[in-house]
């Protein structure tokens, strides 16, 4: 995708700037609602969706503001990012709103987070606030102020099948690819979402609100979870739940010997090496599994990592599944490795995802998104996993 060409200081003229936006008429007689964190990316697509020639309204959801009560900059929905947006919003000359939904966020976020930890799972935060406040308010707003659609600043492609219905692919830019974190997308809101930013490199966005003159042109992208800014979740889980501070034993999983205590399982995920303060063994170990009841932590060498399979639940689908072969990622940061789907894939139904060589790492409460080539075709969560025997 060849940058926008740049006009006057400030300002991006870009001709084709509807095309980015797939607009159903004339851009001068369409409305686009954009999600505004704050952050370089969403004021971008804002400067985008206003030079295409449609009317724009600018949103910013106030999830939580932890930022301000740690003094860090960077955490999206902060105070310092609502500033941020608004000021981008007066730049652009478009309205902007700011809707408080912490209560909402807390409920069906932050504490579902805390007690996925005490379930000894790990989970993904960013995914439920996608798939719950975020997305369903921002259509539901998006929808009664008129809108033709709604456009976010995320990297993921947004393109057109064979079959006339949107399907979801990862960005051109790998590095910045964030479809794992979009697999629950259903194909009613790909229909109204828009992706801008999905063929474009970060540098070229950057440039291009630099361009703007846009204040948070060099802003630094945020890498923690936004209610974790200091990137301590054990914190914040035993803050909303205090119970997960309790100890308990760490076990070697092979033999039953106890090899030491820890300060709450909340601190551990499965394939965890790092923290374990169990010197003075034969061999690394891991973390293995967690025993939430019993709060044991279990460890053992890494081939007792490796899995064969994982049991899926809840899952989505996002259009027909093609036949062609599958991969999945079952980590935000892990690549895709070729699966065997068993089950019907969507619906909320459970299947199950058989690895073509053994993984390691797979935690329950992780996501495990499905992709043929570039196409996201859906996902669900990791509720278990089939051991490898060793």
């Amino acid at each position: 995708m060849e940058t926008p060409a740049l006009l006057a200081p400030g300002l991006i003229a870009a001709p084709d700037a509807a095309a980015l936006f797939d607009l159903p008429r004339a851009a001068s007689e369409c409305r686009i609602v954009v999600a505004m964190s704050g952050g370089v990316d969403s004021s971008v697509v804002a400067a985008l969706a206003h030079a295409s020639g449609a009317e724009v309204i600018g949103i910013t959801l106030q999830l939580y503001d932890y930022g301000a009560a740690t003094g860090r900059k960077g955490a999206c929905c902060a105070g310092d990012d609502i500033r941020d947006a608004r000021a981008v919003a007066d730049r652009l000359g478009i309205a902007h709103y700011v809707f408080d939904h912490e209560s909402a966020f807390r409920e069906e976020v932050v504490e579902q987070f805390a007690d996925e930890y005490l379930a000894g799972r790990t989970p993904v935060p960013c995914i439920r606030c996608n798939m719950g406040p975020k997305f369903t308010d921002l259509f539901r707003m998006a929808r009664e102020l008129g809108a033709d659609c709604l456009a976010t600043g995320h990297y993921v492609r947004r393109v057109m099948g064979a079959d006339g219905t949107p399907h979801l692919y990862r960005a051109a830019d790998p590095a910045r690819d964030q479809s794992y974190f979009l697999y629950g997308t259903t194909e009613a809101q790909l229909d109204y979402l828009r992706f801008p930013l999905g063929g474009m490199p970060k540098p070229e966005v950057r440039d291009l609100a630099e361009a703007a003159g846009l204040r948070n042109a060099a802003k630094p992208d945020s890498q923690d979870i936004c209610f974790v800014p200091d990137g301590n979740y054990a914190k914040i889980v035993t803050k909303v739940r205090p119970e997960g501070a309790a100890p308990g034993a760490i076990v070697h999983a092979a033999t039953g010997a106890v090899l030491g205590e820890h300060k709450g399982i909340v601190h551990f995920t499965v394939g965890q090496r790092k923290g374990l303060e169990i010197g003075g063994q034969p061999e690394p170990l891991y973390v293995i599994g967690l025993d939430a009841p019993s709060r044991e932590v279990r460890v053992g060498p890494k081939r007792m990592l490796a899995v064969s399979a994982a049991r899926v639940t809840e899952t989505n689908r996002i259009g027909a599944l093609p036949d062609e072969p599958l991969t999945a990622k079952v980590r935000s940061l892990a690549k895709p490795v070729p699966v065997v789907l068993e089950g019907a894939l969507g619906d909320g139904a459970a299947v199950t995802i058989r690895f073509a060589a053994p993984e390691f790492g797979v935690a329950p409460g992780q996501a495990a998104v499905i992709y043929a080539g570039e196409r996201v075709v859906g996902g669900g969560w990791i509720g278990s996993t089939e051991k490898v025997a060793v």
